[in-house]
């Protein structure tokens, strides 16, 4: 009788025990696919820039989900398929997306043209202009709010701690120690930093900003050879 009773009370024991391990094993797997979920909903699109020179890879940061999500939907449709790199600045930035450089004749101004919308602004004190930086251009207005479709991409030069400290100071921010050093190796434009939103950065492709930047330009900064390009979200 003794031994019945501790035969069940072991039996319960187990019982207990396994019942312990499946809810250990369901929190892990509940866990695991959480965190899976999270990698996926953080992965980051990639969108290729495709030129006569070569492709540039840029990934747009999820840090700013207006700017990302429109040049999403800007590429899905085609609006940037065409259009010029109309202004490039050797050792500034090269600039595009204006819908009416798609049919501009030679020596046309070119700068002016919208979609009929513009974005607002997306400030994130660690996405600077560092070479390679995708950015929203705007005109001037009180929000700073991005143009709906044009944007430019920085090539830049070299900064130095005396410049990079004087950024910190006037707009109240710290360049994390990575950022610091790509600024002082790398390049960059420190002093367009929380004045036009950043939203992604090149991954693959910085010798074509390169080969661009170095075209030669007419006054006003187009380029005299015209620079097409297409739009096409990759990942």
């Amino acid at each position: 009788m003794v031994w019945l009773l501790h035969s069940k009370v072991n039996d319960f024991s187990k019982m207990k025990n396994g019942i312990r391990i499946c809810l250990a094993m369901l929190m892990v797997f509940n866990l695991a696919s959480a965190q899976n979920n999270k990698k996926k909903m953080e992965k980051e699109t990639v969108v290729a820039i495709t030129t006569d020179y070569g492709v540039i890879k840029v990934q747009l940061y999820n840090q700013t989900p207006k700017h990302r999500d429109n040049f999403i939907k800007l590429a899905k449709e085609g609006t940037l398929n065409g259009t010029l790199f109309h202004r490039v600045i050797k050792g500034f930035m090269i600039q595009g997306g204006d819908p009416d450089s798609k049919n501009a004749k030679p020596g046309q101004m070119l700068g002016s043209g919208d979609v009929g919308y513009t974005i607002p602004a997306e400030f994130v004190d660690s996405l600077n202009h560092i070479k390679g930086a995708l950015s929203a251009a705007r005109t001037e207005n009180p929000t700073k709010a991005s143009s709906g479709c044009q944007f430019y991409i920085v090539q830049g030069k070299p900064a130095t701690d005396a410049e990079l400290n004087s950024n910190e100071t006037r707009l109240g921010i710290k360049y994390t120690a990575a950022n610091r050093e790509a600024y002082k190796t790398l390049g960059g434009t420190p002093f367009l930093d929380m004045n036009y939103t950043v939203f992604g950065h090149i991954v693959e492709g910085l010798d074509i900003l390169d080969k661009i930047a170095n075209e030669p330009t007419a006054p006003g900064d187009r380029p005299l050879k015209d620079i097409k390009m297409t739009v096409k979200v990759i990942e």
